[in-house]
């Protein structure tokens, strides 16, 4: 037995931890079965002191155990000891040290500074100050943030590797600052610096490139605390004292890029002013993962397209920028443009950047350089480049920037196409999750749309650690929302308050996916207030029956089933796609209630349900139990929500069924309904169906856009049409996760991993077949360990093998098997023998009568088995229609055709 991955508040020795009462994590390894922890004991020292000693503490809890000694006392070092005792008796030890920072904002004596440089100014501004050191530093802690986004220079050398601090909130309530440590870097003699570009806080932001939406000049606020050998104490704060000069960044905005001129930069000095509108009160300490540079991708190839474009292709459609390498001549200037795929022809395409223009330009000093922006990224896969007189592959290298959150989750299978479609999820996830989680990253958008958000939350907490990332975004919800206003659909909200369902619910929503991913109480707690004041904004909101039937939705979002009026949001029913929502989220609320021991608020928002979901079925089933809205979505949401009664969920099911083999087994849903989709199938006896539509390859699916050589999500199933044109720029991202949200299928459905409790305290593992993939393994660094579900069905076995980390327990359900397997940690491998295949099959469902009836067994069982049809004057017609088209006409038909297709096959596979 040992202990692994210790933690504080997620993270490892954190330095400058603002956070004045962190939780412990810690993970337990062992080579035998059925471990739980039976007792643990922490202890929490700094300079001799013992601030926390819990003694031993029987608990099973090894996850975000909350400290609970004397007040941590701020910028001080602490050492961490963890005893651990299994209920085998084994022990194990761990240690691990902190720092804590400042998170007390009325400590600080510092000024926001800014400048006065008159408004037509474009470059950047550079605030500096020189200072001596009396004598030997043995700490030297820097906080820092800024109106807009800024780098801090000492001595010459970059501080941290953080980019575009402090990030994007709303910096009238919530300005997040930061915490370096720069002890080692202070000399005798020092200068600081911060460059200041204008950012979300006064850049040009939204859909008409607005510019100062939060204000009209950028500033610095900063302190750095000195720390002496003989104990005393100084600080340097931004104030009057500083000087401030325009730098080489002559330009700089988030959506057009950046111009550099290292050559000879006119460089203009100005004088400092201090903000006196400024309220401390806004300050606000970062505790989530920093935006950093986390990958460095070479090109695969470059190429002159046919209008004389000279292109670097980097063969991932991916969000950051482009570093140069080049030894050019004075004065000479370097373009870069920046685009997303090539057209149909093969030429350069930025078009669905929209009026961004994503370019960035470099003025060259003679001599050799490496330029790369500083206060801007972009969403790419290809460069243009204007201004090289020669031009090498590796003069290039794309610099991936997104929310250093730990990668947590894994997914492969036997099929490359899907393995790709997992792939191009987790790069949409990189590309969007940049401090705030966008819907694209290229255009003049770039906006944290709430309904994205919201229905990708789960499969992002697979493939990520999200907890604080969603945590700090949660708190900018909170900050825009109240009772008498609702919840944004955008946040931070730039486009003025207005509340939708399905969108404002993430409000609700990724605080219940945080808590059930890793077990974190503490994000109801903050976000509770917000949850429940949503979901009474609903109720104050309702008709005389309860029901939430006035305001614009968006309802299902981009879904395909609509033929007149305003088609992007979809066929169904908004104010069914409303109140279904409305439903969801205060059953979350409701349970969420429980979890916080709010026990008479439970049952209040029980009750509320209750009556809301009767009043909902009278208006939208009828007594038969058919569905006012019988699309996709409208189905979907019935029996994935638990909204139609349980006597009519067989009926639904079949009307679902029903409407994909309508549509030649395709899915129609939008934005709402595609995220549910699926498990409402396989959840429901009609995962062949799920499996289906999963698995196509044409349009509309999401192995199509695979096909179509598609290297992230889009935003629309068709943003590439199959003669190659493109879908009209202005809403055809080729990187918006949403459609993503399948990945929650995946890995429940195929890999099979699902909580039991919150935090996987408790594991259901229950892997279901797909046919087209013979074998799949998913994985996922839960809070207790690694859970892997791994299975293989080939040449009449299936294979199984399951990894349950110490300290919890898990429920396996064996395909083809009925009795599940209660089990404790370890390692199980379960091998029997099958009659299924899953290699994919030559006749199917999406087959043509007329293709049946080409092979001669075919064209005998359907003389045989079918003579009415084969004889009737309407076989040619017949012949064109698939075999679901042929269901959907004639139900009756469907246990013959079932038979046919079963002995095709049967005959394909004996023929091999």
């Amino acid at each position: 037995m040992n202990l692994y991955d210790f933690r504080i508040e997620y993270r490892e020795n954190p330095r400058g931890l603002m956070v004045a009462r962190p939780r412990f994590s810690w993970k337990i390894a062992s080579g035998e079965r059925n471990v739980s922890q039976r007792a643990y004991r922490l202890r929490v020292v700094s300079g001799g002191k013992i601030f926390w000693d819990s003694e031993r503490r029987e608990s099973a809890q090894s996850v975000l155990v909350e400290y609970a000694g004397e007040p941590l006392e701020e910028e001080q070092e602490y050492r961490v000891s963890l005893l651990v005792e299994d209920n085998y008796g084994n022990r194990a030890e761990a240690e691990m040290e902190f720092s804590t920072g400042i998170w007390n904002s009325g400590r600080f004596r510092a000024e926001m500074i800014t400048h006065d440089f008159p408004e037509e100014e474009e470059a950047c501004p550079v605030f500096s100050r020189k200072f001596p050191v009396r004598n030997q530093v043995v700490f030297a802690g820097l906080y820092a943030t800024a109106h807009g986004v800024y780098e801090a220079i000492l001595n010459g050398n970059r501080i941290g590797d953080v980019r575009m601090a402090p990030g994007w909130t709303d910096y009238r309530k919530i300005l997040l600052y930061q915490y370096y440590d720069v002890t080692r870097m202070i000399q005798a003699e020092n200068t600081l610096e911060f460059t200041v570009g204008n950012g979300w806080y006064k850049g040009i932001l939204g859909f008409d490139c607005r510019p100062d939406c939060y204000g009209t000049r950028t500033g610095i606020w900063g302190e750095l605390h000195l720390r002496y050998a003989d104990g005393s104490e100084e600080v340097i704060a931004t104030d009057e004292r500083w000087e401030v000069r325009t730098g080489q960044i002559r330009y700089s905005e988030i959506y057009m890029g950046e111009t550099i001129d290292t050559a000879a930069p006119e460089s203009r000095t100005g004088r400092v002013v201090i903000d006196t509108d400024f309220c401390t009160d806004v300050l606000t300490p970062q505790i989530h993962e920093p935006v950093r540079i986390t990958e460095y991708r070479r090109p695969v190839r470059s190429f002159t397209d046919p209008e004389g474009n000279r292109v670097v292709d980097f063969g991932q459609n991916l969000t950051g920028d482009v570093e140069l390498r080049i030894c050019g001549k004075k004065g000479q200037r370097i373009t870069i443009r920046h685009a997303e795929t090539l057209d149909q022809n093969g030429v350069f395409y930025p078009d669905t950047l929209r009026t961004a223009r994503s370019t960035d330009t470099y003025v060259l000093n003679g001599e050799e350089q490496v330029l790369a922006p500083h206060f801007t990224f972009h969403g790419f896969r290809y460069i243009a480049v204007e201004g090289a007189e020669h031009m090498e592959p590796e003069m290039f290298t794309a610099r991936v920037m997104h929310s250093d959150m730990r990668k947590t989750g894994e997914f492969y299978c036997s099929n490359e196409k899907v393995n790709r479609l997992q792939n191009n999820i987790a790069w949409s996830l990189r590309g969007n999750f940049l401090d705030i989680p966008t819907d694209c990253p290229q255009r003049d958008e770039r906006l944290g749309w709430m309904g994205d958000a919201q229905v990708f939350s789960w499969t992002a907490a697979f493939n990520r650690e999200t907890a604080l990332f969603f945590t700090k975004w949660m708190r900018d919800v909170a900050a825009a929302s109240s009772l008498e206003n609702g919840v944004p659909h955008v946040v931070p909200d730039l486009l003025g308050s207005f509340s939708s369902a399905a969108w404002s619910d993430a409000a609700v929503v990724i605080p219940w996916v945080v808590y059930q991913t890793y077990g974190d109480v503490r994000i109801l707690e903050e976000s509770w207030q917000c949850m429940h004041e949503w979901v009474d904004y609903i109720g104050n909101h309702t008709d005389e029956n309860g029901l939430w039937m006035t305001g614009y939705q968006y309802g299902d979002w981009l879904a395909l089933d609509r033929e007149m009026g305003d088609k992007s949001v979809g066929a169904t029913d908004v104010y069914l796609v409303a109140n279904a929502c409305y439903l969801y989220v205060t059953d979350l609320v409701a349970k969420t209630a429980c979890v916080l021991g709010k026990e008479e608020e439970a049952a209040y928002y029980r009750a509320i349900r209750e009556r809301t979901l009767e009043s909902f079925r009278r208006e939208y089933y009828t007594e038969r139990g058919r569905v006012v809205s019988e699309t996709q979505t409208g189905c979907a949401l019935s029996l994935y929500f638990g909204l139609a009664r349980g006597e009519h969920r067989e009926r639904i099911l079949r009307t679902l069924v029903t409407n994909i083999e309508n549509h030649q087994n395709h899915l129609t849903t939008g934005f709402v309904g595609t995220p549910y989709l699926c498990h409402a199938l396989s959840e429901n006896g009609a995962h062949e169906t799920a499996s289906l539509l999963f698995m196509r390859e044409d349009l509309p699916s999401w192995l199509y856009a695979v096909n179509q050589g598609a290297t992230t999500l889009w935003e629309r199933w068709d943003a590439i049409l199959p003669d190659g044109t493109m879908q009209h720029p202005g809403l055809n991202s080729m990187n918006h996760y949403a459609n993503g949200a399948i990945g929650d299928w995946m890995y429940r459905k195929i890999g099979g991993i699902n909580q039991l409790e919150a935090g996987y305290h408790r594991v259901l593992i229950r892997p279901m077949l797909v046919r087209g993939i013979e074998e799949a393994t998913t994985a996922i660094e839960s809070p207790y360990g690694r859970i892997v579900s791994h299975w293989r069905c080939r040449e009449g076995i299936i294979r199984v093998e399951v990894k349950i980390p110490a300290n919890t327990g898990a429920v396996i359900y064996l395909p083809e098997r009925a009795e599940p397997l209660e089990t404790g940690s370890g390692e199980y491998v379960f091998e029997y023998e099958t009659q299924t295949s899953l290699q994919a099959l030559r006749f199917t469902m999406d087959s043509t009568l007329g293709e049946i009836m080409e092979e001669e067994e075919g064209q005998r069982l359907v003389q045989e088995m079918l003579p009415e049809i084969f004889n009737s004057p309407m076989i040619e017609y017949a012949k064109r229609m698939t075999l679901a088209e042929g269901i959907s006409a004639a139900p009756e038909v469907r246990e013959v055709y079932g038979i046919i297709l079963k002995r095709l096959n049967e005959g394909e596979k004996g023929g091999q």
